[in-house]
């Protein structure tokens, strides 16, 4: 088997009090523990364990998650060597105590600083992971001397333990180092494409009938369907029903003029002229017979939807009585959506260079790139609107049911040149009244609340100003359940917790 020996981090906290800690009968206990982190680009590795001391039996308890998903990961087969002194110990897998946890213990012989090394395999992933500079003492007297040195207090930190992280969604990374643009934070107004929006109107005056289940706004029509009809049978004037029946009646008395017409013309039997003014008559009777055909019946006009999509609006009322050119009723083809955005003047020379927009629902999570969307940018204004002297872009996406015709959404536009900056994801920023922070990691179940400047955003990531360095680890995902447990302080953070 080929291992590779990919990076490791290793943090060593002496957890001599830990703020916003629980005190519990783990707490005494915690104050004695020595704790080790090292990942790769598959695995993190968190490491608990008493200091060790020579000729006395140590345990090593091990919680392995996988990454990015941050999932404990159970069923792994774990090779665990101690190296000391040039002298290799195997300790001994014990019971795992659940899912991600692995147990070991061993007696090391002798005192000397060395090494963990991991050799880890789950599935078809593989790595070697390696602690540096762990520690076996001669005796306990030494062991203190190391607490009293090496004895700090970290404020304002939260323990959200491996159990618990490891039933919610969460994970933790790096800040990124990035090209970051000018970002135009906006709002926009979901509309129809002019194209997509279709008016049906009445052909002959009459009386809306609906059908016998009724018509609705919002309801899915497919193209051709009939929505209602429009029937002038009923009325003294205007009566269609009886024009239907004439033109009816015009086009197959000259249909069978023209057949016999046909038959007398082979015999040669009336002249050519006669032949063709027959022919006319027929042509001009089928062609106002079958325009009639395709939208009416003997009652009235039957009202079809010209293309697939649904009701946007419904003009008229059952019973009422229309005239020809009235407008019945608007469809709507929701594929196709643009979005009307204005921005303010002081970036107008800006907006021939944007490169990227991004969309999302008011106060929604779930942030949308254009590309997913299907959408491109339909125009952009060359002139300040006469009303509100803003600048209109339009957008258009693919509704992909997100988006609904009449909605507000928030736009940010990037455009302008790129320049590298801290950023990191909106979902690692927290806010309260108006102060921004994060949680930067000191081990994976110790996280400091960290207060944030920021800066600009395009909706997916945040630039940080102020606070944070780009080689301090953070959650990526899931602050808010370590805010919860740290504001409640109704969750015992070592609940359940194996030492």
């Amino acid at each position: 088997m080929k291992f590779r020996l990919l990076y490791f981090f290793i943090s060593v906290i002496l957890l001599t009090g830990c703020g916003n800690k629980p005190e519990d009968h783990h707490s005494e206990h915690h104050d004695h523990m020595i704790q080790y982190t090292a990942y790769c680009d598959r695995f993190e590795l968190f490491i608990e364990t008493d200091h060790f001391v020579a000729g006395e039996p140590a345990s090593i308890v091990t919680y392995l998650s996988s990454v990015p998903g941050f999932r404990a990961v159970g069923d792994a087969k774990i090779r665990l060597v101690y190296i000391i002194n040039g002298k290799e110990f195997v300790p001994e897998n014990t019971a795992s105590s659940g899912k991600g946890i692995y147990s070991f213990s061993f007696v090391p012989e002798s005192a000397g600083s060395g090494i963990l090394k991991y050799n880890i395999s789950a599935g078809e992933s593989e790595c070697e992971l390696i602690v540096n500079n762990v520690e076996v003492y001669g005796n306990h007297e030494a062991v203190h001397e190391a607490l009293e040195d090496g004895a700090h207090s970290e404020a304002n930190t939260s323990v959200f333990t491996k159990e618990q992280s490891w039933k919610v969604d969460f994970s933790t990374g790096y800040p990124r180092q990035e090209a970051f643009a000018q970002v135009i934070k906006t709002t926009g107004l979901v509309q129809p494409l002019s194209s997509n929006e279709f008016i049906v109107s009445a052909r002959t005056g009459g009386i809306v009938q609906f059908g016998p289940g009724g018509i609705y706004e919002g309801d899915e029509v497919g193209q051709g369907q009939i929505l209602f009809t429009v029937s002038g049978s009923s009325l003294a004037d205007n009566n269609f029903s009886v024009r239907y029946s004439q033109a009816k009646n015009n086009f197959e008395r000259s249909s069978a003029d023209m057949e016999r017409a046909l038959s007398l013309l082979k015999d040669r039997i009336i002249p050519e002229k006669e032949f063709l003014e027959i022919k006319n008559r027929f042509e001009n009777d089928r062609s106002v017979y079958e325009s009639y055909r395709e939208s009416f019946n003997n009652t009235g006009q039957l009202v079809t939807s010209p293309a697939k999509g649904f009701i946007m609006r419904i003009m008229v009322s059952n019973g009422e009585y229309v005239n020809a050119g009235q407008t019945l009723v608007v469809i709507l083809q929701n594929s196709f959506l643009a979005v009307k955005v204005d921005v303010p003047q002081r970036y107008s020379s800006q907006l021939h260079q944007i490169k990227a927009v991004r969309i999302r629902k008011i106060n929604a999570g779930r942030t949308y790139s254009l590309d997913e969307l299907g959408g491109r940018i339909l125009s952009y204004g060359k002139a300040a609107g006469e009303d509100n002297f803003l600048i209109p872009v339009t957008l258009g996406i693919e509704s992909h049911g997100e988006f609904i015709p009449g909605s507000f959404v928030e736009v940010f536009l990037e455009a302008g040149d790129r320049e590298d900056t801290l950023v990191v994801p909106n979902t690692a920023i927290l806010e309260e009244q108006g102060v921004y922070f994060v949680w930067v990691q000191h081990t994976p179940e110790l996280f400091e609340k960290r207060e944030i400047r920021t800066g600009r955003t395009d909706g997916y990531r945040t630039e940080v100003a102020e606070g944070l360095r780009a080689d301090e680890r953070i959650v990526t995902e899931g602050a808010i359940y370590i805010k919860l447990a740290q504001a409640t302080g109704a969750l015992d953070a070592h609940s359940g917790h194996v030492h």
